[in-house]
């Protein structure tokens, strides 16, 4: 039983260790492993759905920072010079986190039992919860990507300055 509840207390600690070094969203695709990320559809030759999704330690504007910076590199990969942000959204989606609480068990005390012999009594470990609220947010954008100068539409953007302008904020994937 005590062997049990050390074997407990180490997994939670490595969780909760694991938890808070892990780091805001990088710049990276969605993957089978990870669903935090950009992703983009298709949906014409010059019109694309595009998401980021970020984890509870990315910001609403590094979420809308970086969808905003793959509309523009998806722009220039596909050989467009500007795009226009047909529908835009960003869902936050929060919940409460507690720690703390129930621990597991420990031997409080022994005592002799005739014909039984030394028997332990255990007692409930608690400490006390906390709370967090834990947020997460996730941009969309539906784009239509176009040639030549942007003009006066403020909904359009030129593709090449978003990412010039972005660019040095983006922060990928260590190799």
């Amino acid at each position: 039983m005590f062997k049990q509840m050390i074997a407990a207390s180490a997994l939670a600690i490595a969780t909760l260790t694991a938890c808070g070094t892990s780091g805001p969203t990088p710049y990276q695709p969605q993957t089978a492993d990870s669903s935090r990320g950009y992703s983009e559809q298709r949906i014409e030759n010059d019109r694309w759905r595009i998401s980021f999704k970020g984890n509870s330690m990315t910001g609403r504007e590094t979420v809308e920072n970086y969808m905003l910076f793959r509309a523009a590199e998806l722009t220039v990969q596909s050989g467009y010079d500007t795009f226009t942000i047909v529908n835009r959204d960003v869902d936050k989606q929060s919940r409460t986190q507690q720690y703390g609480g129930y621990q597991g068990m420990y031997l409080s005390y022994m005592y002799f039992v005739p014909r039984v012999g030394w028997v332990g009594a255990y007692e409930p470990y608690w400490t006390p919860s906390t709370y967090q609220q834990v947020t997460r947010y996730e941009a969309f954008a539906e784009i239509l990507m176009g040639k030549g100068p942007k003009g006066d539409n403020p909904a359009t953007f030129d593709a090449h300055q978003v990412s010039q302008n972005l660019g040095p904020q983006v922060q990928r994937p260590p190799s």
